[in-house]
């Protein structure tokens, strides 16, 4: 398969690979320039956004890869996983490092976003 064949599918990869990249950041980040300043709550809460932003990068990679033979729905479900891993991210990163509470109730639409997106893929693969 070559990078053209992917069409859309192409963008989605990209994104995905840049998050991804910005999960490995964060959790660089987190050990070296957080540790110190974060208290262990806080510093467990900027691991597990690290980690679910590196999920949904991950599932939006193999969602990219998989668009060329499910179609767009799989393409769907990557953007649907990577919008869910960034707000579910940011939420509990910014609860990490004290922003306002109501962020609390923002994560679980970023984990919404990240359990529909793997259903999403599900459907395209049972659609197929």
């Amino acid at each position: 398969m070559d990078i053209d064949s992917l069409g859309p599918a192409r963008n989605l990869m990209l994104t995905a690979a840049l998050v991804c990249a910005a999960a490995v950041a964060a959790g660089a980040f987190g050990a070296h320039g957080l540790e110190p300043r974060l208290s262990p709550k806080g510093l467990d809460q900027w691991n597990t956004a690290a980690r679910y932003l590196m999920y949904a990068g991950l599932g939006a990679l193999f969602a990219s890869l998989s668009a060329a033979h499910f179609g767009t729905r799989a393409a769907w479900a990557g953007w649907t996983l990577l919008v869910g891993g960034i707000v579910f991210a940011g939420a509990v990163g910014g609860l990490a490092l004290g922003l306002p509470r109501w962020l609390g109730a923002v994560a679980p639409l970023g984990g919404l976003g990240l359990v529909g997106g793997f259903l999403l893929l599900a459907w395209a693969v049972l659609a197929a």
